[in-house]
């Protein structure tokens, strides 16, 4: 799972400093308090990584991507020139990389189930016209680092460079008749095919990339605006990764599931639920609907429908024809159950248009998916409910303290400002800012003081 981020000089962001990221992560706070703008850059990272151009540093995206946002002095903070964005991302393995030096008997020269990658990307000089130019680009394994930076002398020209305390004397070495420097990277973490052919032992230099691009490919996003609930689907075969950004391929995800028997459990000792299973098990557990099913409008046919019942005793209807809750709240929950295990899910505002029941069960949902499937949910929220339910179910030891992080965002005059709120093993905030949710207590002293003119003026 992601472990870490940092961001200098990303949209509202002058630093956010190392954040720590948790199986399960909120981020609270007011509109345009760079909220999002946490989640945008690891969108960033990963669709930079998904595009097929390898000489743009970045894929700032259009309508296909996940997010678009314009070009390089879009995001950089304040519009401008002369400040070096920086990106920094950690994350944990499975089982630990290890690597070896071809030149000395294989003898290990960096080893680690955490790997780490940071980029500072600044402006071509003149002429440039806002063009972004890769500084420096490095990737950690564990104590170890290994990567390029530019040299400052020449506009195209890098150096490898490389630090390594487990073996103090490991230097890459050049290929006779090779030259020093290099192109640059390709994309922002890349290293370029040269490498391999310029230095006899670099080429694990590339297992380091694709570390990094395995990674995002497991990072799976959602909007904040989910699409609206249709009569009919058709379903042609796709086997979709996600749900789009709007939850569009929601039913095609379903029947992707179905077509691979994909099986959930729910727990120890407990029977393997296909996906329309589970979600119908929640659906009933949220209290939305009794039944859930898709199927073909004919046999043989590839158009499908939705149909839920209500309840027990209710008639079959199409889910168009229930409460607009259910089709917002289905993306979320089938994205958590098709998502390969150990993925990461960014959440924006999934709350909206939910009962605040339901807010309520969205925790409920994450706390699932982390605890059966592994999966790392980042979610960016306004919903009080929502952080209730967490608070409750780590008091209820339903989940720990250290699997969940909160934050708050805060807008200051001119940045964004974060706080981690501080969460005991009580699901108490020992914290809580200043008007977090507003002003409750002002709200009712205000009301009470609007009743008692309102009887002043009626005697």
């Amino acid at each position: 799972m992601l472990t870490r981020i940092r961001l200098r000089n990303f949209k509202s962001w002058v630093d956010t400093g190392d954040l720590a990221l948790y199986p399960i992560t909120g981020f609270f706070g007011a509109n345009s308090s760079g909220k999002s703008s946490l989640l945008q850059a690891i969108l960033l990272l990963k669709q930079t990584s998904d595009s097929r151009d390898r000489g743009l540093i970045f894929h700032f995206g259009d309508k296909s991507t996940p997010v678009d946002l314009g070009d390089f002095t879009s995001v950089l903070h304040g519009h401008k020139s002369g400040r070096e964005l920086e990106m920094s991302l950690d994350w944990q393995l499975e089982s630990p990389m290890i690597i070896r030096d071809v030149r000395s008997d294989y003898r290990s020269v960096a080893s680690s189930k955490t790997l780490g990658f940071s980029v500072s990307i600044g402006e071509a000089g003149d002429g440039g016209l806002g063009r972004p130019v890769i500084r420096e680009m490095t990737y950690r394994v564990g104590e170890a680092r290994f990567g390029m930076r530019r040299d400052s002398s020449k506009m195209v020209a890098y150096q490898l460079r490389s630090s390594t305390p487990e073996q103090p004397d490991f230097g890459f070495i050049r290929s006779v008749g090779r030259p020093g420097m290099l192109p640059g990277p390709e994309k922002c973490y890349g290293f370029p095919d040269l490498v391999r052919a310029y230095y006899q032992n670099a080429g694990f230099l590339a297992d380091l990339a694709l570390g990094l691009e395995q990674r995002l490919e497991r990072v799976a996003y959602l909007g904040p605006l989910r699409a609206h609930p249709e009569r009919r689907y058709a379903w042609t075969g796709a086997q979709p990764a996600d749900m789009g950004r709007a939850g569009e391929a929601v039913v095609d995800a379903i029947l992707s599931a179905r077509d691979r028997d994909q099986k959930i459990s729910p727990g120890y000792r407990k029977w393997r639920l296909s996906v329309e299973q589970y979600v119908a098990k929640w659906l009933q557990e949220l209290e939305l609907i009794y039944d859930f099913r898709v199927v073909s409008i004919g046999e043989g046919s590839q158009v499908y429908e939705v149909r839920v019942r209500r309840t027990r005793g209710s008639a079959e209807v199409l889910l168009t024809d229930v409460g607009f809750g259910v089709s917002q709240i289905l993306p979320v929950l089938v994205l958590c159950l098709v998502v390969p295990d150990g993925s990461t899910v960014l959440l924006e505002q999934p709350e909206i248009h939910l009962h605040p029941s339901v807010q309520c069960g969205l925790a409920d949902i994450m706390i699932d998916a982390w605890k059966t499937r592994r999966v790392q949910i980042i979610v960016e929220s306004h919903s009080e409910h929502f952080l209730r339910r967490l608070q409750r179910r780590i008091a209820e030891q339903l989940v720990s303290a250290d699997d969940v992080g909160l934050y708050f965002c805060d807008l200051g005059s001119s940045r964004s400002e974060l706080r981690e709120l501080d969460l005991d093993m009580f699901g108490n905030i020992m914290n809580w800012p200043p008007g977090f949710f507003g002003d409750e207590f002002a709200e009712i002293a205000a009301m009470t003081r609007a009743a008692e003119l309102r009887r002043a003026h009626s005697q």
